[in-house]
């Protein structure tokens, strides 16, 4: 079995952060490790409190890991201060980790702030060069480019400038897009465009989490970066057309919708399982 790791938050209410990793990551086949950068209390109408992870603990977090279990990908997510970030960098550097993915999360769904500004250049300097890809919205490309992202063509521009800058993978997602939900990708001199339909469902919390979890979960099974992306952004359409609807906020989404589909709809069968993370596989609402 392929293992993924895991470095971001831990999310209380479940949605977000190393829960929404964690459940990724199980739904698509690859085995989960953790470590956890900040303790929040929240839910979906917001973060109530964060305390962050000592960076002694981080460390060796990081170490009970990675000594062990090789990780084949890792995702990494909240990092709220730059000396985090350099922890991380440094033992992703010493244990020469592979198929990282960075998720720059700057603000939570419900608009509540998870990294400081100061944090943003040492992110972007210590930890983009050494990721295969990373995976900004559009507010975020904004704010590290400082510039205005309103259109297609706006897009293509912002992951080929993040390109030049730091030469990983760039995935600016659409999801705040007026357009569509579409996303593109530029990677090795190629522009590439993920379309997808907006999803009349407004429960979207994690949803940057489980894409950039479910992404890092195909590039360690052995899929190439845009068929991870493709595979990835399949499964959590599934996760938020199965219309979760949890709490007084925005809620979480479904990360069980195939694996509920199969167990209670008649479709538990082998050849279901193998199709688990597959995107042509279809998702079968049901009630138990």
């Amino acid at each position: 079995m392929k293992v993924v790791l895991t470095i971001a938050g831990s999310d209380s209410s479940g949605g977000a952060g190393i829960q929404a990793d964690l459940k990724t990551m199980t739904c698509l086949g690859v085995y989960g490790m953790s470590v956890i950068t900040a303790l929040t209390a929240q839910n979906t109408m917001g973060v109530d409190a964060v305390v962050e992870t000592s960076l002694n603990m981080l460390e060796a977090q990081i170490d009970s890991c990675l000594s062990d279990i090789t990780a084949d990908g890792v995702k990494i997510g909240m990092l709220p201060s730059a000396e985090q970030v350099r922890v991380v960098a440094r033992k992703l550097k010493e244990y020469s980790c592979k198929n990282v993915v960075v998720d720059p999360v700057m603000v939570s769904t419900s608009g509540s702030k998870l990294m400081a500004e100061s944090t943003k250049n040492v992110m972007a300097n210590m930890l983009f060069p050494i990721a295969r890809v990373i995976t900004p919205n559009i507010p975020e490309a904004e704010s590290w480019l400082q510039a205005s992202i309103k259109n297609r063509e706006a897009m293509e521009w912002a992951a080929k400038k993040l390109n030049e800058m730091y030469g990983c993978g760039v995935l600016v997602k659409g999801g705040h897009s007026v357009e569509d939900a579409s996303d593109v990708l530029f990677d090795s001199g190629t522009i590439t465009w993920f379309e997808g339909n907006r999803i009349n469902n407004p429960n979207t919390h994690g949803t940057g989490c489980t894409l950039s979890s479910a992404i890092a979960s195909h590039l360690a099974m052995g899929y190439n970066l845009k068929d991870s992306i493709e595979r990835a952004k399949r499964y959590l359409e599934n996760a938020i057309a199965a219309d979760l609807d949890l709490g007084h906020g925005q809620g979480p989404l479904n990360h069980m919708a195939r694996l509920y589909s199969m167990t209670f709809c008649g479709t538990n069968n082998e050849n279901s399982r193998k199709n688990l993370a597959s995107p042509d596989t279809p998702l079968h609402k049901c009630k138990a």
